[in-house]
């Protein structure tokens, strides 16, 4: 196996770069020593660690939406607009779908046919196609820090030119950005591809720039079991600390209960320090990040801001530093910039009523936290032990054995036999473990869980529960309760 979690030799990063920036023509405008002194002129307030710094140290927590659209001046005043009227604290720049899968031709006949008939004909921006000069022109018209969010398995010529043109924060990983989103790209190489940038945001670290790297915590986005989330995203965080990452913010998706969620987003935070202590990696700030339900949403505008609401209070009682706000329109396709700013409006009001409030029962919320503690400690404990204690190692063989694994992911590299399924109080539980190495406690923990809602229900526990449950929310409901 080539792949293994070490700091890369500088002179095989410049090896492999110059082949990445000569795969499209605006890979030419990358200069590191200029971005550098850009960097040292641009305002500590456009910095992403910065306003995570702070917000952690005030206890405040941060939003940011989604939006990226393929007209370069149409995606300022949709930033500018969500800065200004929706009051957000970071800014997102999402990629479409022709850049995630490095097409950069079809990505440049998407910008001149949107620009010929005046509206958008790509799912996102395409930054690639910018180029550093294009990029920098959303920097200096914004007053609040950008971050990258894409969804690319290959994101090296993506980080080259985006983070050269001044943003300061990228999402994504060889596992999230990977399981989720391809079907046919080895571990081995989505690794490695993220290897390469994370060693190029510990580059910018040497100068003192630090640019903040985060996990996709929600995955497929469906009833995704906290443990798988937080697992992989502290994975993430160690591959990304040895290429010398210093700020990482760890991810996870809203699975429904609120005491599951604070729960997850409690240890989520604990342990991805723990992990990076423990390997050494001692001078990494960590934050954390909420992303409101990824599953389906009713199409009703009103019931939709109830889920928003919903994940809000999740935010608030967790204290999570940071969270992705979803829209009323998630149902019906690429949101308003007006949908947009209500949501950021609405989740901002949620967190401001629940300043103070302190309802949630600290005993269910510590037990809960058990649970996932143990399970996240069991994964990670054979990942490490099949990779003879090096983490990329374990990715890969733990993938092929499913000890890792991710419910509903189209990549062959993953089993997907795993199953998750709600409890009678709306927590995620697992209808089928596949292969993950739990213990007898674990599993008969989860057969009580089952055997309760069967019960409540009267009905048998089958996988009909796993599919009602798949649609709930999108009904109306939390749990797939039989009509």
């Amino acid at each position: 196996m080539s792949i293994k979690n070490k700091r890369w030799d500088r002179k095989y990063w410049l090896s492999m770069r110059e082949e990445v920036l000569n795969t499209w023509t605006t890979g030419k405008e990358v200069d590191l020593e200029e971005a550098f002194r850009y960097f040292g002129e641009l305002p500590k307030e456009k910095f992403v660690d910065f306003v995570l710094e702070k917000a952690l140290d005030n206890g405040k927590t941060l939003l940011q939406p989604r939006a990226g659209v393929p007209i370069l001046r149409d995606h300022i005043l949709l930033l500018q607009y969500l800065q200004n009227e929706g009051q957000a604290d970071v800014l997102p720049t999402t990629i479409d779908s022709y850049t995630r899968q490095n097409k950069y031709k079809e990505a440049q006949i998407g910008i001149e046919e949107s620009l010929r008939e005046g509206r958008a004909l790509l799912n996102g921006f395409p930054a690639v196609n910018y180029g550093v000069k294009g990029c920098r022109e959303i920097i200096e018209n914004v007053r609040v820090p950008v971050e990258v969010r894409h969804g690319t398995p290959d994101a090296r010529l993506l980080a080259e030119i985006t983070l050269a043109a001044g943003f300061t924060s990228f999402e994504g990983g060889g596992i999230t950005y990977n399981i989720p989103y391809a079907k046919d790209v080895p571990l081995e190489n989505s690794i490695l591809y993220w290897q390469y940038v994370d060693y190029l945001v510990g580059v910018y670290a040497e100068e003192g720039i630090i640019i903040n790297r985060e996990s996709f915590g929600p995955l497929t986005g469906t009833l995704v079991p906290p443990c798988i989330s937080i697992s992989i995203g502290i994975i993430e965080a160690l591959l990304a600390a040895e290429q010398g990452v210093k700020s990482f913010s760890v991810g996870y998706g809203q699975c429904g209960n609120i005491i599951q969620d604070v729960a997850a987003i409690n240890i989520m935070d604990r342990l991805t320090k723990k992990y990076l202590s423990d390997f050494g990696y001692k001078d990494v700030s960590v934050s954390t990040v909420l992303h409101h339900w990824m599953g389906g949403f009713p199409e009703d505008e009103a019931k939709a801001f109830a889920v928003i609401s919903f994940g809000s209070m999740s935010a608030a009682v967790s204290k999570v530093t940071k969270v992705i706000v979803k829209t009323p329109q998630e149902a019906i396709g690429i949101p308003t910039k007006e949908a947009n700013a209500q949501a950021l409006k609405n989740t901002r009001q949620v967190l401001y009523m629940m300043e103070n409030q302190d309802f949630i029962d600290r005993k269910k919320v510590e037990d809960e936290e058990y649970i996932i503690e143990k399970e996240v400690n069991l994964i990670l404990d054979r990942v490490i032990s099949l990779g003879e204690g090096d983490i990329a190692v374990g990715i890969v063989r733990g993938f092929s054995a499913g000890v890792l694994d991710v419910p509903f992911a189209p990549s062959r590299y993953t089993h997907s036999r795993l199953m998750p399924v709600r409890d009678n109080s709306g927590a995620v539980r697992f209808f089928d473990t596949g292969n993950l190495p739990f213990d007898k406690e674990l599993l008969e923990f989860y057969q009580t869980k089952l055997e309760e809602r069967s019960k409540f229900e009267g009905r048998e526990i089958s996988f009909q529960m796993v599919l009602d449950d798949v649609y709930a929310i999108s009904k109306g409901r939390l749990i797939g309760r039989p009509k």
